[in-house]
């Protein structure tokens, strides 16, 4: 089965509107928990409805956000409109690699944030969470190849299991952030 690869985004334009703190925790919410209301972000991503909107609205113009069916005058909405991000290969433009680097540091403290609350919070998670709960690190041997193919057979089991793309989830499922960075030494 072909599931959806995340977007690429390589235009230094796009790159700037999602380089942006509030930004990268908006669409990674969107992501994790499919659509919801700016006030609905708010809550989860520590701001006003009121910021999260504006920014929502910002993001909405390079497409990666996008509004979801009228609830009869009520607050409408909103949805990530990809499966993923993806910043590719570091760009060899300066402008865009000045704004692949902002981006991608704003996803480690995305992580880290994440994780940090994780280990504030565990005590109040199931114990069947709190086991099946992992930070793993790895060191491995391998040439640039082999570490493409590696990370290209991760995704591949991970995919059908994105937020976005799942639609048989079982009762008791819940989005968990699986964080995975891989370079050389």
């Amino acid at each position: 089965m072909d599931l959806p690869e995340p977007r690429r985004v390589t235009d230094v334009d796009a790159l700037k509107a999602l380089a942006h703190p509030l930004r990268v925790s908006l669409v990674q919410h969107l992501l994790a928990v499919g659509p919801r209301t700016a006030s609905e972000c708010a809550a989860e991503v520590g701001s006003t409805a009121s910021n999260c909107s504006w920014h929502l609205r910002q993001l909405a113009k390079f497409g990666f956000v996008e509004r979801v069916g009228a609830a009869g005058g009520r607050e409408r909405p909103w949805r990530a409109t990809d499966v993923g991000l993806d910043v590719g290969a570091f760009d060899e433009d300066p402008a865009v690699r000045t704004q692949q680097d902002a981006l991608v540091a704003l996803q480690l403290n995305e992580d880290n944030r994440l994780a940090q609350r994780f280990l504030d919070r565990q005590h109040e998670l199931p114990e069947e969470w709190r086991q099946a709960a992992a930070m793993h690190g790895y060191s491995v041997n391998v040439t640039a190849e082999e570490l493409t193919g590696l990370l290209g057979m991760i995704d591949d089991i991970l995919r059908p299991y994105l937020t976005p793309l799942r639609t048989d989830a079982p009762e008791g499922a819940r989005a968990a952030h699986i964080g995975l960075r891989a370079f050389p030494r």
